[in-house]
């Protein structure tokens, strides 16, 4: 993957088909909205996030918390599409969370809900 620099201050990133600038804000919320991402979870989540953005082709340009969902700032190729990152950074982090975190398996089914 290259970057093409367009005499802006944004650049451009290319791979061998296309030329791209794709940027996604990305919202997800803890199932029922509950406000359980604060302190310890929420530091824990930041770091699970960064670990995986960078496995699935994913540029993290923003990160924002809040008690009850998470904003996220990506940018990514367009071939590979947004539905794999999400899916694969919610995924691991509801399983390494829940595993870490003996309150979240007892006050949810489930860490995220289904949408994004």
């Amino acid at each position: 993957m290259n970057s093409i620099d367009m005499g802006r201050k944004e650049q451009l990133k290319t791979n061998n088909n296309v030329v791209y600038s794709c940027k996604y804000h990305v919202i997800w919320c803890p199932k029922y909205r509950r406000p359980v991402l604060v302190d310890a979870v929420e530091k824990r989540l930041k770091t699970l996030i960064r670990q995986q953005a960078g496995k699935y082709r994913t540029d993290l340009l923003e990160m924002e918390m809040m008690p009850d969902h998470d904003h996220l700032l990506v940018e990514i190729d367009p071939q590979y599409g947004i539905h794999r990152p999400v899916k694969n950074i919610k995924g691991y982090s509801s399983r390494i969370l829940r595993r870490e975190v003996l309150s979240l398996r007892k006050r949810l089914p489930t860490l995220w809900t289904n949408r994004y």
